[in-house]
């Protein structure tokens, strides 16, 4: 049990206080725009599992992956605004616009509290080809257009790798092969040179000699990282900075205020327990709240 919950105190108590009487009536659906096993659908498992043990209320994930998040979006753009159901994941609402997939952004949405966060994501390479950076960028440089970097097309790590080209001053063929574990397959198998990755999902890798963290595309340093001998670009002379990735909750537009104030006060509470923290901090997933106001 949580902190919160062992000593008693009950959402209907803390919504009482704040002044939103609102709580869920049926299950909550938590919509997420990724696979199982990642870090956005883990963490909101994490959101999931806590929420109800704090407010006895039933919160499920709904995995709805595919095209740069949309699929996801258009079904909580659908869904009632009865704050039974919400979005919840990364800036893929904005990037899924620039890359002319969707025709709208995130003003589509009633914003919500972010409850977790993650570094930009870092690049890596197979141990078997290239020893460091220097050594990609050199291949890269030798063979323009020709090494293989995957990606989602229209998705985060499709603009992501773009930045990393201009900033390295080099030419990848960037193929789309879809979720991230079919990039850690495509690497595996030597089909692709570099794929853009969490490091939830690669540290292993890493540790088992099989991967070669880059570095990290970040303008702040993460302990998770720097323990683990990962060094940012910057460091390493390549001007490359990319936004971190901020799960956040997006819900139908004329969701009620109630519903948001709900919201904020719950991830709040849940991240001032050290046991919904550890929980984010176990799985290298940084917690971090923002209301709705300062998370958009």
């Amino acid at each position: 049990k949580t902190e919160a919950a062992a000593d008693g105190e009950t959402k209907a108590e803390a919504a009482a206080e704040s002044g939103s009487a609102w709580e869920p009536s049926t299950t909550v659906s938590i919509v997420v725009p990724a696979g199982a096993g990642g870090n956005t659908d883990l963490s909101a498992r994490v959101f999931a599992q806590y929420a109800k043990e704090l407010t006895g209320h039933d919160f499920i994930v709904v995995n709805a992956s595919g095209a740069a998040g949309s699929v996801a979006a258009n079904q909580v753009l659908a869904a009632a605004a009865d704050g039974h159901t919400f979005l919840y994941g990364h800036n893929l609402v904005n990037v899924a616009n620039i890359a002319g997939v969707t025709d709208y952004n995130y003003t589509a949405f009633k914003l919500g509290p972010t409850f977790a966060k993650d570094p930009a994501q870092q690049l890596y390479v197979s141990a078997e080809k290239y020893a460091d950076l220097n050594a990609f960028i050199e291949a890269a440089k030798a063979a323009p257009g020709q090494l293989k970097a995957c990606t989602e097309v229209g998705a985060y790590t499709y603009y992501e790798l773009l930045a990393f080209e201009k900033a390295a001053d080099i030419d990848l063929d960037l193929v789309d092969v879809g979720s991230n574990s079919d990039k850690i397959a495509a690497m595996l198998s030597g089909q692709v040179d570099l794929m853009p990755g969490t490091w939830m999902l690669n540290k292993d890798y890493v540790t088992a000699g099989q991967f070669v963290c880059l570095g990290a595309p970040t303008d702040q340093k993460y302990d998770m990282l720097e323990n683990a001998g990962v060094k940012t670009f910057a460091d390493q002379g390549i001007d490359l900075a990319f936004p971190d990735t901020d799960y956040s909750f997006y819900f139908p537009k004329e969701t009620p205020d109630e519903v948001i104030t709900y919201f904020d006060d719950l991830c709040k509470d849940l991240l001032d327990d050290e046991t919904v923290s550890k929980a984010l901090t176990d799985m290298d997933v940084i917690p971090y709240y923002l209301n709705h106001e300062d998370a958009f």
